[in-house]
């Protein structure tokens, strides 16, 4: 049985730092990813790592501020999130994908996506 289980969530003030975990466990994944989706918005995708290449890859709200690290032989892998706005405020998804993408496919696009944790909610206050 495959689960993703994310931890780490919390409530941090606005310039501050949260770390956030992703375990995944029941299968071996090519790629894992974070997404978030804040109160009455869509889902946003945030980072993600490849294990092949190890490079990560972020959305431009984030870049600068967040770091996507990872321990492939553990299928682990951390969101690091620093300079936390307000707007930071959301439910973090874990998201892993089985295989390599296709070529056209997009990382930043859910539905590439096999298995989903069942969310952490972050919350910044200013």
């Amino acid at each position: 049985q495959v689960q993703l289980v994310e931890s780490g969530g919390g409530l941090a003030q606005a310039g501050g730092s949260m770390r956030l975990s992703c375990a995944a466990s029941g299968r071996t994944f090519s790629r894992m990813s974070w997404f978030r989706r804040a109160p009455g918005k869509e889902r946003e995708f945030v980072g993600t790592m490849a294990w092949r290449t190890g490079i990560p890859y972020y959305a431009d709200s984030v870049k600068g501020r967040f770091t996507i690290s990872g321990d492939f032989a553990k299928n682990v892998v951390w969101l690091q999130m620093n300079s936390l706005k307000p707007e930071d405020t959301a439910v973090y998804y874990c998201a892993a994908r089985l295989n390599p993408l296709l070529v056209g496919d997009m990382p930043s696009r859910p539905r590439v996506y096999d298995y989903w944790g069942q969310g952490t909610q972050v919350t910044v206050s200013s």
